[in-house]
């Protein structure tokens, strides 16, 4: 993987981020994702109505941590900001990940169609 960014080089070589969002009292949340980066962006998606992105229309201060897919962080977490993406930004994170993760992503896109959610994504930058 090409690092492009500090937060991207953490990630080098990991399969999972730790993201963690706050709740509107200020408690973190942390989630494990996939992740991928593309042109030294770092990207990732939900589930457009996950309590993750819920938070994240209130607050899109995050921390990023290398971690494991059971939520054990492998380093040290960075604080960033995670925005949403428009449609053709997020085809390019989509790409990024189906790339990085293969058939895994087409059968995770196969679970959002048949709960018809929308996948929404994110592009993550160190704050």
């Amino acid at each position: 993987m090409a690092a492009g960014t500090p937060l991207a080089a953490a990630l080098d070589d990991h399969r999972y981020a730790l993201l963690t969002t706050f709740r509107r009292t200020g408690r973190p949340v942390t989630t494990p994702v996939w992740f991928a980066v593309a042109g030294g962006a770092v990207y990732f998606r939900t589930g457009a109505w996950t309590g993750k992105a819920k938070r994240l229309r209130r607050n899109e201060r995050v921390r990023v941590a290398p971690g494991t897919a059971r939520g054990r962080p492998l380093g040290p977490d960075i604080d960033a900001t995670a925005r949403p993406l428009g449609p053709e930004e997020s085809e390019v994170a989509r790409r990024a990940l189906e790339q990085r993760y293969g058939f895994q992503v087409r059968l995770v896109d196969l679970l959002f169609r048949l709960r018809r959610e929308q996948p929404l994504f994110f592009e993550v930058s160190p704050a």
